[in-house]
Formats: C-alpha cells, structure tokens, sequence
C-alpha cells in the first residue's frame, strides 16, 4: 500500500479546541464494557481503513517489537507481518477478553502477550519497544499527553510512535457538530471534539508527519519519530 506522510502544519488557531468533558477511567470502562459486544459491527467498518494504513506502515518501519496501545478487541491484530511480536494493551477486560479469542482462533502466534494495563502508566521498562503504535485510543484516555510521554519512554531512541485517530476540524460542518457532541463525551467514551493540541507540544506539531485517511479523512495517521 502507498502511503504518503507529509510534514504537519501547525494552524494558526492551535490551541482554541481543547476537549470540553473530562474523561476519568471509571466512565471509559463503563462505556467500553457497554460497547464491547457490538465494538467490531459498530465500528470495525467505518474505522477499518484506518487500522489498516497504521498496521501497513508499522509492517514497513524497522523494528520488531510492537506495542499496540488500546488494542481493544485486537481487530488489527491478524494483519500484523509474521515477523512482529506484537504486545497489546487495554484497560477494559470485556474488550481484551475478545481480543485472546481472536489471536486464539486465528493461530496469530506472532502475538506475544495481551495485558489489561492503563497505558498512561504501563509497568515496561524504558525503551522495550521499537514501535509503539495507539488506534483511536488517543481521545479516549483521561490525559493525552501523560498517554504520549507514556510512548515516549517505552520506544527506543530511534524507533517510532504512531497514532491514528479522529481529530476535531478547524472549522466549517464538522466543527459545529463536534461541539455539539462534546457534551456526550463521558456516554460516548471518546471526545469528538478532540484537537492535536490537546495531546502534542508545540515542538512535537513542528515534528510529525501526517496523513488524512478515509472515510471523507474524519481520521488521521501521525508519526512521531523518537
């Protein structure tokens, strides 16, 4: 698969969308738990091409050991090359409970461990990791950037951490609906309205590189170079 990051362009009205409803970890297990039967027809489809795009970069990248934050129902998981070991984490048990069932009935070997963990404070050690790679788990966490530095110190110097996820528009349609959502965060177990500031520095958004991704490039892929 081609794919094409460009260096990121920081807009000039960074930092005026920050998320309006706060997470806590008691409201995103409830709403994982509600979600995790219907997760992969509710939206394994419409967050598919995503998975699929961040899976085909890791596979590209060097490295071999892979750590997949918010691995939920381990939907990414059977796309993974063969000769990447593949640590996931999740705090919902429902989800990661799925996930095992997968990696058992696929045969996907390459898969070496399955922890409920919260990955704003994992119990790695420093540098275990060459690739560290978050699927739409970036909007959901209770503090984003304690999720980054999280990243930052279990990838090695030199490797790579990669993130796709919705992030809220600048303005026009989307904008206002995103504000409108805001509110329902805490029910839906994610923020709509969910901005790049809210979870890169200054300096890291002079840094990444990004690709919009279908459908209609609601998600984005990021790669931050460590």
């Amino acid at each position: 698969m081609n794919q094409t990051l460009r260096k990121h362009n920081p807009s000039a009205k960074a930092g005026r969308l920050v998320p309006v409803a706060a997470l806590d970890q008691a409201s995103i297990l409830e709403a994982y738990r509600r979600w995790a039967g219907i997760y992969d027809t509710a939206f394994g489809g419409i967050s598919s091409k995503g998975r699929l795009r961040a899976v085909s970069l890791v596979n590209r990248l060097p490295g071999r050991d892979v750590l997949e934050v918010g691995v939920g129902t381990g939907l990414a998981l059977p796309h993974y090359n063969a000769d990447k070991r593949i640590t996931g984490i999740d705090l919902s048990k429902e989800m990661l409970r799925k996930a095992r069932d997968r990696t058992r009935v696929d045969g996907l070997t390459n898969v070496q461990a399955l922890h409920e963990m919260d990955a704003e404070a994992t119990s790695f050690e420093d540098a275990s990791f060459d690739i560290a790679v978050g699927m739409f788990v970036a909007s959901v966490v209770p503090n984003p950037r304690r999720l980054l530095a999280e990243m930052r110190r279990l990838v090695r110097p030199g490797g790579d951490i990669l993130l796709i996820n919705h992030f809220a528009a600048d303005k026009g349609p989307r904008w206002w609906l995103e504000r409108a959502m805001a509110p329902a965060s805490r029910a839906l177990g994610w923020h709509p309205d969910f901005a790049m500031d809210a979870i890169f520095s200054t300096e890291d958004l002079l840094r990444i590189e990004t690709e919009s991704v279908p459908p209609i490039g609601i998600f984005t892929l990021v790669r931050l170079r460590v």
